[in-house]
């Protein structure tokens, strides 16, 4: 024993922290081109690669684990497998139906088709007609609507939301959808894990669930999902859905702006919604509710097995011909009373005035869903092919803008080329880095002419984007990678130019509340600040 001990202790002697120093750095040296190589090869994006590449040799330990965890937009093996089935038990029940959604490109201008039909490609949502829209730019607005529509539900209500903030406002919406499940609509809640945490842990999620609605959480979280999927891979739509042929869609998440945040130091935040409402076999609200269907599908084998039994039981229970609800055109009646009623928001540091939107009739829409390893990348792709073929102006809101290369080159080209390009973007976000991420692509778009708007009314947290006077996307998606590239979205393409025109008008009402950023005031700043800028930038995929 004592000869054994003796020789391991010799041969212990013998290993140097030197020796275990110089291992080390080699395995380092082995790991980190392993995984640069897996970078190279996996990361489409140029911009995300090199952001990747930087943090990994700069907090080379860091960096590593960064990687294996969030690098590379992994939603989940049997994640995607269910979504998959979800899509087909959809789908199957659409064609028993007859019930087509990947047509109607012949509704649109020649020079809108092909820009259509590569949303159509991904999604297999076509075009729809016929639908009455209406713009909601204050949130008492939504509210009061959102509430009348659930209090008159009488089959299913389905809502799908990244936060659930329960305070003033919300509180009625609950009340109204408890009282609708005890009536016996059929309600169901779809709700972001990580984005309504603190909702989960609530006493109104328990009466919720008390009074017959499902809550569902969607991409739930834990150490040990960790290993197999992305945890920030984020369900950031908001759809609401009433019996099949209402619709809500828009930025617009279930929260109060007069309690939410309000210890941001950025203001109230500032949203808009549309409800579309239309009697068609297959409208907007139709794909929405196949949309949130089909997610709250593929959270759980329990929920598919249940949405397999539901459609396979019932036809139609979520495409009905003909709503049983007649007071359709009464509604919109009332509506259109108030087109004259200007309705102010005060947003802390300043107010905005903004009309109240007539309903229009007849709006032709496209349903435009993505999902990471889901539906590639549509919204990008679509957005940067319409920035491209703009002829006239191109005006963005967006609260985070964080573009790429492509993005920011495609603005910078069109404002070169004559088309006049406005960004509003609010002064003061909530993230400190996106701040100067976004401050990095000011220089190169103010000298190609772009307006740069900043909005000091609040956190304007509207996500539009007009291309000259007949097309519009609205909904969930910021303008930066995240929203493109690891978020659950969804968009609405508008073809109807009365309807552009009301979302532009709404644009015009937050110029009025902005201070435009001159080129030569952008220079006068310090070099310092700039440095600070362009170094974030390097990051600015990843944000």
């Amino acid at each position: 024993m004592n000869i054994k001990a003796l020789t391991t202790e010799s041969q212990l002697a013998a290993w140097s922290w030197g020796d275990f120093a110089g291992y080390g750095l080699i395995l380092n040296i082995i790991l980190m081109v392993v995984l640069t190589l897996r970078i190279v090869s996996v990361q489409r994006n140029i911009g995300v690669a090199i952001a990747w590449i930087a943090v990994l040799y700069t907090l080379p330990l860091v960096g590593l684990f960064a990687y294996i965890l969030v690098g590379e937009p992994m939603i989940g093996r049997r994640y995607r497998q269910r979504m998959e089935q979800a899509g087909l038990i959809m789908n199957e029940m659409a064609e028993r139906e007859r019930l087509v959604f990947d047509k109607g490109q012949e509704l649109l201008p020649e020079h809108y088709r092909g820009v259509s039909q590569m949303g159509t490609r991904w999604t297999g949502f076509g075009v729809f007609s016929d639908h009455d829209m209406q713009l909601l730019t204050h949130p008492n607005a939504i509210f009061e609507l959102l509430i009348d529509d659930i209090n008159a539900a009488q089959r299913t209500i389905l809502m799908e939301f990244y936060i659930i903030y329960p305070k003033g406002q919300v509180l009625n919406v609950i009340q109204a959808l408890m009282a609708a499940a005890q009536r016996g609509v059929e309600c169901h809640l779809l709700i972001d894990s990580v984005g309504s945490f603190s909702f989960f842990n609530s006493a109104e999620h328990r009466d919720l669930e008390r009074a017959g609605v499902f809550v569902h959480q969607s991409l739930p979280v834990g150490l040990f999902k960790t290993l197999f999927k992305r945890s920030d891979l984020r369900n950031h739509r908001k759809i609401m859905v009433i019996d099949e042929y209402i619709g809500y869609i828009g930025s617009f998440n279930l929260v109060d702006p007069k309690f939410f945040k309000q210890d941001k130091d950025v203001g109230q935040w500032i949203d808009v919604a549309i409800r579309s409402v239309s009697q068609q076999p297959i409208s907007i609200a139709t794909a929405m509710a196949k949309v949130v269907v089909t997610d709250i599908g593929a959270e759980n084998s329990d929920n598919l097995d249940a949405l397999h039994q539901r459609v396979n039981n019932y036809t139609r229970k979520l495409y009905v011909l003909d709503p049983t609800i007649n007071d359709m055109n009464s509604r919109i009646k009332v509506l259109d009373d108030g087109v004259d009623h200007f309705e102010q928001l005060n947003t802390g540091s300043t107010s905005i005035v903004i009309p109240q939107m007539p309903v229009v009739k007849g709006v032709v829409a496209q349903l435009i869903p993505s999902a990471p390893q889901v539906t590639a990348h549509v919204i990008y792709n679509t957005l940067v092919t319409i920035i491209h073929r703009a002829n006239k102006r191109i005006q963005i809101t967006t609260p985070y803008f964080v573009p790429d290369e492509a993005l920011s080159g495609a603005l910078v080209t069109a404002a070169k080329r004559g088309v006049e390009v406005t960004l509003i973007v609010p002064e003061k976000v909530d993230s400190f880095l996106v701040q100067h991420a976004s401050q990095a692509y000011y220089q190169e778009l103010l000298e190609a002419g772009v307006t740069i708007a900043l909005f000091k009314g609040g956190l304007l947290h509207a996500k539009t984007v007009i291309i000259d006077d007949d097309y519009c996307l609205f909904g969930t998606v910021n303008i930066d990678m995240r929203s493109f590239y690891l978020n659950m979205e969804v968009s609405l393409a508008i073809y109807t130019p009365e309807m552009v025109a009301q979302v532009a008008d709404c644009q015009e009402s937050y110029l009025q509340s902005c201070r435009f950023m001159g080129l030569e005031e952008w220079e006068q700043r310090h070099d310092y600040k700039r440095l600070f800028d362009n170094v974030v930038r390097l990051f600015s995929p990843l944000l």
